[in-house]
């Protein structure tokens, strides 16, 4: 077995089969249970945030007000998300690095709170979009 092998747990079968690779792996191989990580419909829906924030807001940078990027946004909303609880490190040049979170590492449930959370953010600063939510999303 020298494979890898994803499992999606979603009825008796396919637990019978994950156990089973489980029993035959060879010693030294890792089993990892986790929760499965945002869907496209999530990730969709936080863009169209991202964008609107990006298009109404301007933000102090360096002691101006600027337009900022959606990547940018996406920054200083999951650092708010995690309580701005980042560290910071010198960068190679002597300027400054934020170490954060990344959401593609968010499980469904947290990135479902992280959509609320932005939604929330953006109804207090006055950002609204003006299309739907894209279909599925758990937010």
């Amino acid at each position: 077995m020298s494979e890898k092998r994803l499992f999606r747990l979603v009825h008796s079968e396919a637990r019978r089969r994950a156990m089973s690779a489980v029993a035959d792996a060879p010693d030294g191989y890792v089993v990892e249970v986790k929760e499965p990580t945002r869907n496209l419909e999530q990730n969709a829906l936080m863009w169209v945030w991202m964008q609107a924030f990006s298009d109404q807001l301007d933000w102090p940078v360096n002691g101006d007000r600027v337009k900022l990027d959606p990547e940018e946004w996406k920054d200083i909303l999951s650092a708010a998300f995690e309580q701005e609880t980042q560290r910071v490190a010198m960068g190679l040049n002597g300027g400054m690095v934020l170490l954060g979170k990344r959401t593609s590492k968010f499980g469904r449930k947290k990135f479902a709170d992280f959509i609320t959370f932005i939604q929330a953010t953006a109804a207090d600063r006055g950002v609204e979009i003006d299309e739907e939510s894209p279909e599925g999303v758990d937010a």
